[in-house]
């Protein structure tokens, strides 16, 4: 590993001959590029996607397995997951998405790799096709348990769609949970995937029926005008609807491109094998989204809250003064990165900083521009009126009861989750709250909690942040 030394450090014009001939099927990146650069540039949806795609729902409905369908990357892929046969940590998969010019809709839309060179031909009638986007899905776990790693994704997604079983009731519960989390999260465009239609064929009226009852469980919320799409993700039938919908439905969100860029982190680890020999190890990587400006290699950044000390009873948080040295999303290299998408930043850090996720829930950028550390917050919340997704031995739905001094929830703030103690209450308004680890945001962030009921978190409530107590660094 190389030494650190501080301030930017750009690489030569030969590195990045060197580093693009590693992939010469996509477009060149250079640093001349990054003053004139839009969320849709060429230059940058052939290597990076600009659009982050959540897929919710209820556990088992499919999740999964439509990503796979689209992007061709199976996201579930930790041996425990694999051993259950559900998504635990949030999977990601990049996937593009061309246009043929001649085949009709929707026939026309056909998914590719994230490797995928920009001039693919048509399977059909080998023309050579137009990129229209390069996504980037966000899988969310589906079981109630994992409610705080589904807000988590949440942070980071543009748009979402919501996979719905065919042969089950609808909703779920985690059906309900997951659209509620959407509209603290302020996402305004979803569209409704009626999976499994292959498995309730013996019953003509099956889907429509389902259908019926996704119409009136998706009235008067977010997804109220939502297209609704019957598919088989298993064997991709009606793909091609999807990907036009996701192609003409969600539109390209506007970017801040030229401000000090900001990333959450909602990965970290290390990639060094046991065993490693000294001279070959890599520094730490960290994965997450850009939600403004433009990373490049070579930058210096900072990350906060960083890393935690302990003397005694005393916690003390260092930020991480570092300096990127590599880019990727996915296998694609990239000199710079852009918002959207989810991209690995590899660092010129000890990997054990990054390791197990350690880094998760803090905030990259430019060294002294990153928001303030908050220890408490003001919270100005709403409360919902009863539990979303559980139901009492009884089937009743069960009701929030109000919050009171001292009770501990569970707040996720961006990517970042951490209990706290309620230390004030006033006008069942606004709550004033001592987090056990501070939190890298700014004033009128929109922040989730949860309440623990019968040994599950469950939400609760949202709230904006109105005022806090900072930390000195």
């Amino acid at each position: 590993m190389e030494t650190f030394k501080r301030g930017p450090l750009r690489l030569t014009e030969n590195e990045i001959d060197e580093l693009m001939k590693r992939q010469p099927h996509l477009l060149k990146q250079s640093y001349d590029q990054i003053p004139n650069l839009t969320p849709n540039s060429q230059e940058v949806i052939s290597r990076q996607a600009t659009i982050n795609v959540g897929t919710i729902g209820h556990v088992a409905h499919g999740k999964s397995t439509l990503v796979r369908s689209v992007s061709t990357i199976n996201t579930v892929r930790f041996r425990q997951e694999r051993v259950r046969n559900i998504t635990i940590r949030l999977g990601y998969a990049n996937a593009k998405i061309f246009k043929c010019p001649k085949c009709p809709e929707p026939q026309c839309y056909q998914s590719f790799s994230s490797e995928k060179q920009s001039n693919a031909q048509c399977e059909l009638c080998k023309e050579v096709m137009n990129l229209e986007r390069h996504i980037s899905f966000v899988d969310c776990p589906g079981h109630d348990i994992l409610m705080s790693t589904m807000l988590t994704g949440a942070a980071v997604m543009d748009c979402a769609l919501l996979i719905v079983a065919a042969n089950m009731p609808c909703p779920q519960p985690q059906t309900q949970e997951h659209l509620v989390a959407l509209v603290i999260t302020k996402l305004k465009y979803v569209i409704v995937i009626q999976n499994k239609v292959d498995i309730i064929f013996r019953d003509q009226q099956a889907a429509l029926r389902n259908y019926e009852e996704i119409t009136k469980f998706i009235k008067g919320t977010i997804a109220e005008d939502s297209p609704i799409i019957p598919v088989s993700a298993q064997l991709k039938y009606n793909i091609d609807c999807v990907l036009q919908q996701i192609c003409n439905f969600f539109p390209i969100p506007t970017r801040q491109l030229q401000v000090p860029p900001k990333m959450i982190i909602i990965r970290s680890f290390d990639v060094n094998k046991p065993g490693e020999k000294p001279e070959n190890l890599h520094g730490g990587v960290v994965g997450g989204s850009i939600l403004q400006g433009i990373l490049s290699v070579g930058d210096e950044v900072e990350i906060r809250p960083g890393r935690q000390s302990k003397n005694g009873t005393q916690t003390t948080w260092h930020p991480i003064i570092t300096r990127v040295v590599s880019l990727q999303a996915e296998q694609n290299e990239l000199i710079y990165a852009v918002p959207g998408g989810l991209i690995g930043v590899g660092l010129l850090v000890d990997p054990s900083l990054t390791r197990n996720d350690n880094l998760v829930g803090c905030v990259l950028g430019f060294p002294k521009q990153l928001p303030e550390l908050y220890r408490e917050l003001e919270i100005n919340y709403y409360l919902m009126v009863s539990v979303v997704g559980a139901q009492q031995q009884d089937g009743k739905t069960q009701k929030i009861t109000k919050i009171l001094q001292d009770e501990t929830l569970k707040f996720n703030v961006l990517s970042n989750e951490t209990p706290g103690k309620v230390i004030e209450v006033k006008d069942d308004k606004i709550m004033r709250v001592a987090l056990n680890n501070p939190v890298c945001t700014g004033l009128q962030e929109k922040v989730a909690f949860s309440r623990r009921l019968n040994n599950k978190f469950r939400l609760i409530g949202w709230g904006i942040i109105t005022n806090g107590r900072t930390i000195t660094l």
